[in-house]
Order: C-alpha cells, then structure tokens, then sequence
C-alpha cells in the first residue's frame, strides 16, 4: 500500500521507515529450547511463480503468473518467541551499504556502496579538520581504511589543518 509506505510523522521523517538488515545473535539455548519448539506455527503461505519442467517440451517453464505455493518463514518470526530484545536503529548512510544488484544498477549496487563509504570518509576527514582539495561526487574513491579508523576516531592526529587530495586512501 503506496500510502502507508509514504505515511510521514509531524516531523517529515516516514512512519514506517526502518528496515531490518538481519544481523541478528540468538543464544544457543533460546534457539533449541524455544524456537525450534514452535516452528511448526512459524510458516506463512507466499503465492508464487514456481519454475517447472515440460514434459512435453522438454524445456524448462518460468510461469508468468503464480501457480504455486511455497511456506516460508523468516529469521525475525522469532521475535515474539524472545523475552529479551533490543534494537538499533542506525543512519543508512553511516552503517548499511547492501550489494545485491548488477553494477551500475542506481541502488545497492557495488558502485552505490563504493560512492556511500567515499562519502562518508570524505565525511570523518571534514570532521576531523582536514581540508579537502577537489573534493567532488564523481569517480573519485576516497577511504578511510578500517585499519585507520573504524568510525572516524583517531583521525584529528593525522589529518587536522592539513590539505588532502582527492581520491584519497588513509
């Protein structure tokens, strides 16, 4: 429903606007003692295209239409089994860069997360009160390596009042 995926709060900012990127951690214990218990209620019915062979032609058929069902269930069927739950809600551009289309595809892309951890390096040095030379949103990478920095600390030392080339690799 287009309308509750663009519904914004008084603020601007969209009602429904989190997502779950699946990093998750489940002991041991709750794994085999609550959720394996209670799987058989977990499935859902999903309507799908399901690919067949054609003994006729002997080719392999992708329907255009659902003509089958398949139960799923997802990691996060568990959170009403767990009585202790905690989330984090963190800036996309800061902490989620997915790769899961061709490059040169306009989103989660190889080339859109290579562009998102230019940007904010480019980000941590500004803040850092390093001065960025040709500094622009084209092709040039710039990095601040995780062996450097992991979230910008440490990088005041190295970079404060000093003239940095773009692309640029610290």
């Amino acid at each position: 429903d287009a309308s509750m995926a663009e519904k914004v709060d008084e603020n601007g900012r969209l009602v429904f606007g989190a997502g779950n990127i699946c990093n998750h951690f489940y002991t041991l214990d709750f794994i085999e003692k609550v959720v394996v218990p209670n799987m058989s209620n977990m499935y859902h019915v999903a309507k799908k295209k399901i690919p067949y062979f054609d003994e006729v032609s002997k080719k392999t058929v992708k329907p255009t239409e659902n003509n089958g069902i398949k139960l799923e269930s997802f990691i996060f069927d568990v959170f009403p089994l767990s009585v202790n739950m905690a989330m984090l809600d963190v800036s996309r551009e800061e902490e989620f860069a997915p790769v899961k289309n061709a490059p040169g595809s306009s989103s989660d892309s190889p080339d859109t997360a290579r562009s998102m951890i230019s940007s904010l390096s480019k980000q941590w040095v500004k803040e850092a009160g390093g001065v960025l030379i040709d500094d622009t949103d084209g092709d040039d990478m710039c990095e601040v390596s995780p062996l450097v920095s992991y979230d910008g600390e440490g990088l005041k030392e190295l970079v404060e009042n000093k003239t940095i080339q773009c692309p640029f690799s610290l």
